[in-house]
């Protein structure tokens, strides 16, 4: 079997070895390695070498960014058995679901890489002698912060963004999870990437970002993690007059229609909210059922999610791992006592499984009323919350009541319910009979709460970009 990675500081191009804090294999809780801290010292040296970066790649020939960048991904298409055992080590998820993320990262970078060449200005129509054109040009050095959950594919979207797009960047990877984001780096270190066009950091996360944000090189701030801190940082750059992509947390509604199978319908569901453990910011939550098919709803949902397959992701009979951290499981232990305290009804699940490794059930909770605390908090687990609603517009005024607008999915086989749907529904990103919420070519991001900007498609790379405005008089 692969072993898991020597954890390391890149920095100028070169691999640095600092102290640091343990990382904790969350399926049975032993010591898989050590992540480094950088100092202040790592953080000015990165800063400089990404300037230095900045300079040579934002001047390299779009096709010549695009060969370099390809070059990494197939690297780590070659490599994905020993990057998938890693990231499974660290995180938990089963290893089937490794691989899958790491092939998502590859096509998102892909797709970047190829749409870097296209990142077109204009030509603006003018009287006589004068000539307006417009250019798109990369932005400078970015400052992006990945989390714990999905440890390649997050700081993929990052990382291939600013690459594509000319800059240069400064990677803060997640300590809980940082095999994912040095996999990576390694690949396009391998692959000729210039010094300091990519660095990658570990420390405290908080000083870290209060070190970094406000340096005068950094242009542009790229986050991923929860609302709170997404609102910190994003008043840190605001401080410091500086855009900033922030991809924050979600409370995904799920919209059952009474035109459709229950039972097929809740065992996509469970699919759905099994994956990662519940662990992702568009993971689908709050169920909303038409009452027709409600009770026939919740009885295959909870049948389904009660058969699921338990354990340490790196059996491949797994369907579920553990959750990432114990953090989490006091989190649902919490809401879950809430729930029941309000008089929900718990069909299947509900407490932690065993006393070693991180392991929760796929939880069904019914008949839960809207004042419980996990119906207006982001559960980032694997809590499935199912309520009977007398119609659409029910639904649909329920699911937007929350400050989140990440995601939502909605099953139906009317049009013109698709069409209500896709005009009323508060979220960046609605799914209607399936739970993709992106890929790689659609832009991906949140209303309210849920954050400002884009990753992916061409919305996402233009973020990374300037706009100029050049006016020449010719005569």
């Amino acid at each position: 079997m692969a072993q898991y990675p020597d954890l390391k500081l890149f920095i100028a191009g070169e691999w640095r070895t600092a102290g640091g804090a343990p990382v904790i294999n969350p399926a049975d809780e032993t010591t898989l390695g050590t992540v480094p801290h950088a100092s202040r010292a790592d953080l000015d040296d990165a800063l400089a070498a990404a300037q230095d970066g900045f300079r040579a790649w934002s001047r390299t020939a779009p096709a010549r960014r695009a060969e370099i960048i390809l070059r990494a991904t197939q690297l780590i298409r070659e490599r994905v058995e020993d990057l998938a055992v890693a990231m499974t080590l660290e995180q938990g998820k089963p290893i089937a679901q490794s691989r899958l993320e790491i092939i998502r990262g590859c096509e998102i970078i892909e797709w970047d890489a190829q749409e870097g060449r296209r990142v077109y200005g204009r030509i603006i129509p003018s009287e006589p002698g004068m000539r307006h054109s417009v250019l798109r040009q990369p932005i400078g050095v970015v400052a992006g912060f990945s989390p714990w959950n999905f440890p390649m594919s997050s700081p993929a979207r990052k990382v291939g963004g600013a690459l594509a797009a000319g800059c240069s960047i400064i990677l803060k990877a997640s300590e809980e999870t940082p095999a994912g984001a040095v996999q990576l780096v390694q690949a396009f270190a391998d692959a000729g990437l210039p010094r300091g066009v990519l660095n990658l950091v570990f420390g405290v996360p908080s000083e870290i970002s209060e070190y970094l944000i406000p340096q005068p090189s950094v242009r542009l701030v790229t986050f991923t993690g929860s609302v709170p801190v997404g609102k910190h940082l994003s008043a840190l750059a605001g401080a410091h007059m500086k855009p900033a992509i922030m991809e924050l947390g979600g409370h995904s509604p799920v919209f059952v229609c009474d035109d459709v199978d229950p039972a097929s319908t809740a065992a996509k569901s469970v699919v759905g909210k099994s994956r990662n453990a519940g662990q992702v910011c568009v993971s689908p939550t709050r169920f909303f059922v038409e009452d027709a098919i409600h009770d026939r709803f919740v009885e295959s949902f909870t049948q389904k999610a009660a058969a699921l397959k338990i354990g340490n992701g790196l059996d491949p009979a797994i369907e579920m791992g553990p959750l990432a951290n114990e953090r989490r499981l006091a989190a649902m232990d919490a809401l879950v006592t809430d729930a029941k305290a309000k008089g929900a009804r718990v069909t299947t699940g509900g407490s932690r499984i065993g006393n070693r490794g991180y392991y929760y059930p796929l939880t069904v909770i019914a008949d839960i009323p809207d004042n419980a605390r996990a119906m207006r908090e982001e559960p980032f687990g694997p809590l499935a919350l199912i309520s009977r609603v007398r119609n659409l517009d029910e639904a649909i005024e329920k699911a937007n009541a929350v400050p989140y607008g990440l995601a939502g999915y909605a099953f139906t086989n009317s049009a013109r319910n698709a069409d209500l749907l896709a005009e009323r529904v508060e979220v960046g990103n609605l799914s209607i009979n399936h739970f993709t919420a992106s890929t790689a070519e659609t832009p991906f991001g949140g209303v309210k709460d849920s954050g400002i900007g884009r990753e992916g498609g061409v919305e996402g790379l233009q973020c990374y970009t300037v706009v100029k405005n050049v006016s020449r008089l010719t005569a």
